[in-house]
């Protein structure tokens, strides 16, 4: 099975740019103008998976709840470091569930959206 997120946005560019230039993720595929729809695919290559933003005239409603959460798991510790250090311009913020305070770092995304970075695939040193 393979899977794709994808969310609507007002914010394309910005989100472009926080999940590749900051979290390190890649284009996979891009398209303009599709049925009035602006996207891009991002993710990993010869993954499972992969995020969808889009973008239109029409503008998006998000409602978020604290404990909606995407959560990103690097598998080295090098990665782990390299992720933090790209995040350190945002604010971390607390998460209301006490077990990612003690298993991540969360942050928000462009669209307020928040994401936490966990290194639970890995011992940390």
């Amino acid at each position: 099975m393979n899977f794709r997120f994808a969310r609507h946005t007002n914010k394309l560019k910005e989100l472009t740019r926080f999940y590749t230039e900051v979290l390190g993720l890649k284009i996979l595929g891009e398209f303009k103008n599709h049925d009035h729809y602006d996207g891009v695919f991002i993710g990993k290559e010869n993954v499972d998976w992969h995020l969808e933003f889009t973008e239109s005239n029409h503008t998006a409603n998000h409602v978020t709840d604290e404990d909606d959460v995407m959560v990103f798991y690097p598998t080295t510790k090098e990665e782990y470091d390299k992720l933090l250090e790209r995040l350190s311009a945002s604010q971390k913020i607390q998460a209301r569930n006490p077990y990612w305070n003690k298993n991540g770092h969360m942050f928000f995304d462009p669209d307020g959206f928040r994401i936490v970075i966990s290194p639970m695939r890995f011992e940390l040193e």
